[in-house]
């Protein structure tokens, strides 16, 4: 069966923490930017914690263990233990370890976090392609990683050993602007090799698989910053998703949005989990939310009305998704947008 395509952010007559059990939370452009807590983060988890919600921490990056991204969000005021944090190091060294004898050697192309992850589903890290690796894994390393790693992965891939990533994720945020991620690293092996790696982190299906099978989560909430990541993970995994506008989203990416970039809910920040989501409701040609009615033509989206802001986007969400169908919507949205300060 087809599934249907997402014409408009969904209502909630409840606090979306309490129709879910569980958040499963990106972190930076989430959580925190910069190292940072984000403003209002601290005191909504806090909250939502206190009223039963689950709250767990998902992260593509392989390079921190859970242990260190823990202790990062304690000491930003946020209590959190290491069997709270799911990492893509995690999730890619289950799918190994699926695939290759236990004990098995795997070359290592990345940092601490990816061989703390091995570790625990008993296989062993090694270094060179020499060690007669069974799989070769790559997952970000940091700065300071040296060339010769990309050649010790590509002599092993060559040979024909199966070559997993963590993700494959082209950029990352630095304190200094934007530097490549372990996507940039994957492309300098396939440019040598001529190979694809199978790939855990989000937004495919083995980091939502891991994610799940180490919380619990019977009714789960994917809560990003990042469409193609974050929101297309949770589609992938056929579950709701809040996007919060604290990251990388802004308005116009978000009315462009194709299907699988859809999120169910949009708020301004964490804050969303705590109160209900206001309905989108259709009004003759166009679509209203609070004091706002979003309509499409042939060429622009069309905004009149007055009253939140998030209301006007979420109509004009709805006005841009109906048009756009299983496409990306190409009407113009920046004055409708412009209005809303967006």
């Amino acid at each position: 069966m087809s599934r249907s395509v997402r014409t408009r952010p969904e209502g909630s007559g409840q606090a979306l923490s309490e129709a879910y059990d569980t958040a499963l939370l990106d972190l930076d452009g989430v959580v925190y930017a910069g190292g940072s807590a984000i403003v209002h983060a601290v005191e909504s988890l806090a909250t939502a914690r206190a009223g039963g919600m689950r709250l767990a921490y998902v992260t593509n990056n392989a390079l921190r263990t859970p242990d260190t991204v823990a202790g990062h969000l304690t000491e930003l005021g946020i209590p959190t233990g290491a069997e709270d944090v799911i990492t893509s190091a995690q999730a890619v060294a289950r799918l190994i370890s699926e695939q290759v004898p236990a004990g098995a050697r795997v070359l290592v192309i990345g940092g601490e976090g990816l061989r703390v992850a091995l570790r625990e589903r008993g296989l062993v890290p090694v270094e060179s392609a020499d060690d007669d690796p069974a799989a070769v894994v790559q997952g970000f390393g940091g700065p300071d990683l040296p060339w010769g790693r990309f050649a010790e992965a590509s002599y092993a891939v060559a040979r024909g050993v199966p070559w997993f990533a963590s993700n494959t994720d082209l950029t990352i945020p630095s304190g200094r602007g934007i530097a490549p991620g372990n996507g940039a690293a994957v492309e300098v092996v396939r440019i040598a090799t001529g190979a694809e790696p199978q790939v855990a982190g989000k937004p495919l299906p083995p980091m939502h698989r891991e994610t799940v099978l180490r919380t619990g989560a019977e009714r789960p909430l994917v809560v990003g910053d990042r469409l193609d990541t974050d929101i297309e993970g949770a589609f992938n995994g056929d579950v709701d998703s809040l996007l919060v506008l604290t990251g990388v989203t802004d308005g116009a990416q978000l009315l462009a949005a194709p299907p699988q970039h859809r999120p169910t809910y949009v708020d301004r920040d964490l804050r969303g989990l705590l109160t209900g989501q206001p309905e989108v409701s259709a009004d003759g040609d166009g679509f209203r939310c609070g004091g706002w009615t979003a309509s499409a033509d042939t060429e622009r989206l069309e905004l009149v009305g007055d009253g939140e802001a998030l209301d006007g986007l979420r109509a004009l969400c709805a006005a841009a998704w109906t048009a756009a169908g299983d496409g990306a919507c190409e009407l113009d949205g920046g004055k409708a947008l412009a209005r809303l300060g967006l």
